[in-house]
């Protein structure tokens, strides 16, 4: 390249110039790359190659809708260039102009017709576009030019075979489905994709005694599925709450250590058959020492019959664990208990009983990160986001390692308006040599930007603000709007 432009003959050759400026657009040198770029059009309009490289340069500034007219220009020169073609086709599909992306695909499909992205890619844009049934067929064309044996492996066609069982249940054909399913069934590799299928095409064609037999098999692979007990409930049809609880009593007999058919009941049971069933699963997450258990009970917070006799258990059973022997329960069934309380009485409203426990669990044991984590949600809830910030710091402080409690401390930091230690604090996991900001833009982190915006805001920067919500709005993020207000 610099061996041609040296050449005076040659100096304003405008692919090479073009070319040169995409290499210095790689390196990070922008200005000099339009530049180039622009310098290289003029001097040859019609060139394919020009037009593509600069809407490559287009691209990398996230200028979409600029880099589709820069190819468009280039298809005007060379309209069967593969590689065009393909970078037109993944900007249309970003920008959502899927009839533009469907003309595009089949395209290319009529110049590679023997590769499988071809035809791929052309049934999804029929699939995106809602024409299901056109999907299919087209599927169903590519995959009878597939030679392939029924006893060999192919997990490529396994897929495919999917997908297209996949479109036939969206274009409502669920008897073809089935009758896909149980044709190619030996030739998919996914064999529990299968039977979630053939169980969810059954309901669906009102053979529930057939469905019933998939679930129950379903349910001896993982009897912890939530899906599989509501499946089992629309086959066997249950007309009262008494049928409806028998079939999870039935699992209770055959998965005595399942903790999902003891929850699900809490859905619809009410009264004294809702306490009994809660405290038999209450007394076995307790003992297990499972810190998520508040979480699986939170949607029924909304039934405040049903969150007076949570509430009234969990107390007792604080009470009693505090002048408990200790013989027969582990030391840390008390601390779960204590936990549990902390983040429920922090969701009713009631920061200060709240905290009242979780301080006692963090005094007992100081060194558990989920205990800092419940302690700054219930002061960010009660509106020291400051103290809440803190509280959060420690939780970090205990796993440096931990990227996820980094990244909630670093958000607690910006909604406390402390910018420049959240940068500090997502230092830890950016990319060296650079700042933390630069890198967290280039990956698109948009919850640090967002988050930015917001706290850049509330200390009254706009300026800094708006340049967030610019850099938002490049990668066309809906938040920008509640921003801006």
């Amino acid at each position: 390249m610099y061996i041609i432009l040296s050449n005076q003959k040659f100096a304003e050759h405008g692919e090479t110039l073009a070319m040169k400026g995409l290499t210095l657009n790689c390196l990070g040198r922008k200005e000099e790359a339009y530049d180039l770029v622009r310098r290289g059009l003029r001097n040859d309009l019609k060139s394919h190659v020009c037009w593509h490289v600069y809407g490559l340069l287009q691209r990398s500034d996230k200028k979409y809708d600029e880099a589709i007219k820069c190819y468009r220009n280039a298809l005007k020169w060379d309209k069967d260039n593969l590689q065009i073609l393909r970078d037109l086709s993944l900007l249309q599909i970003q920008m959502r102009d899927l009839e533009g992306y469907r003309e595009t695909r089949y395209q290319l499909l009529q110049l590679r017709p023997a590769q499988r992205a071809s035809w791929i890619g052309y049934a999804i844009a029929y699939h995106l576009l809602e024409d299901y049934e056109m999907a299919a067929k087209i599927v169903e064309e590519f995959r009878k030019t597939q030679q392939t044996s029924p006893d060999k492996v192919d997990y490529e066609y396994s897929e495919l075979l999917l997908y297209q069982n996949q479109l036939l249940r969206e274009a409502g054909l669920n008897k073809e489905a089935l009758d896909h399913l149980t044709n190619y069934e030996k030739q998919i590799c996914d064999k529990l994709a299968v039977e979630e299928t053939r169980g969810e095409l059954l309901l669906k064609l009102d053979r529930a005694g057939e469905a019933t037999e998939v679930y129950h098999r379903l349910l001896e692979r993982n009897p912890e599925n939530w899906s599989y007990y509501q499946g089992l409930e629309k086959a066997l049809k249950p007309k009262s709450v008494e049928e409806k609880q028998k079939i999870y009593e039935d699992a209770w007999v055959k998965y005595p250590k399942g903790l999902v058919p003891r929850r699900l009941p809490l859905n619809f049971l009410t009264g004294e058959k809702f306490r009994e069933c809660l405290d038999r699963y209450l007394r076995m997450n307790f003992s297990k020492g499972c810190p998520p258990v508040f979480t699986t009970l939170k949607s029924l917070c909304h039934q405040k019959d049903k969150v007076a006799i949570i509430e009234e258990l969990v107390v007792g059973y604080e009470k009693s664990l505090r002048t408990y022997d200790g013989k027969t329960e582990p030391p840390t069934t008390l601390l779960w208990v204590q936990y549990f309380l902390a983040q429920h009485f922090n969701h009713i409203g009631k920061q200060t009983l709240a905290l009242e426990y979780i301080n006692t669990a963090i005094e007992s044991t100081p060194t558990l990160i989920e205990l800092f984590l419940i302690k700054a949600k219930i002061y960010k809830h009660a509106g020291n986001i400051r103290e809440a910030a803190r509280w959060m710091d420690e939780a970090q402080a205990l796993d440096t390692a931990d990227r996820f409690i980094n990244s909630k401390c670093a958000k607690y930091l910006l909604k406390a308006g402390l910018i420049k230690e959240a940068e500090e604090m997502c230092s830890k996991f950016t990319r060296e040599g650079t700042s933390a900001v630069e890198n967290l833009n280039e990956m698109q982190c948009m919850w640090f930007q967002t988050e930015c915006a917001l706290a850049y805001k509330s200390l009254n920067k706009y300026g800094e603000a708006l340049k967030k919500c610019h850099e938002i709005e490049r990668v066309n993020l809906a938040e920008l709007d509640t921003i801006r207000c």
